[in-house]
């Protein structure tokens, strides 16, 4: 911070009430030294002490701050259960035929498995692409995808 003085103001206590105002600003030091801070114990363990009131809803007081961390949060998912490996190959390699390249989340939805089994079994059958106009998708090597076109043939 930069600034000019243009006026200056100093206050001193009177000469005959300088005992005084010393005894004064240790009082205020000492009041302010001493926590006034209570502990009770609660002997009914139920939580009723703990629940506000019918009409204290409203005067309870909060930081914007605190309303801001509260917001964002997300809504819990349903846990996925995992399919049987085998089961979930032939589901992969069906997606497959109808589309080329799958974005995970596209995947995760369609086949309603949790990511991280989904991405052990793509990290085998597939190609993730970091590149070019298919970036962020996974694409089936090059292995599957001809077995795949010799069982259309059939």
């Amino acid at each position: 911070m930069e600034g000019k003085v243009e006026h200056k103001f100093d206050m001193k206590p009177h000469e005959q009430n300088l005992e005084e105002y010393g005894r004064l600003c240790r009082e205020r030091t000492n009041k302010s030294m001493i926590k006034n801070r209570q502990i009770q114990v609660i002997d009914n363990d139920c939580g009723v002490h703990m629940r506000p009131m019918p009409g204290m809803v409203g005067l309870i007081s909060s930081n914007t701050k605190e309303k801001k961390k509260t917001t964002p949060v997300k809504q819990p998912e349903m846990k996925r259960t995992r399919r049987d490996r085998g089961e979930l190959e032939d589901i992969m390699f069906k997606l497959f035929e109808r589309q080329p390249n799958w974005a995970l989340k596209q995947l995760v939805q369609e086949t309603d498995q949790p990511a991280q089994f989904l991405k052990e079994i793509l990290n085998e059958l597939c190609v993730y692409n970091k590149r070019g106009s298919n970036q962020g998708t996974y694409e089936l090597k090059p292995e599957y995808k001809k077995s795949v076109d010799d069982t259309a043939a059939e």
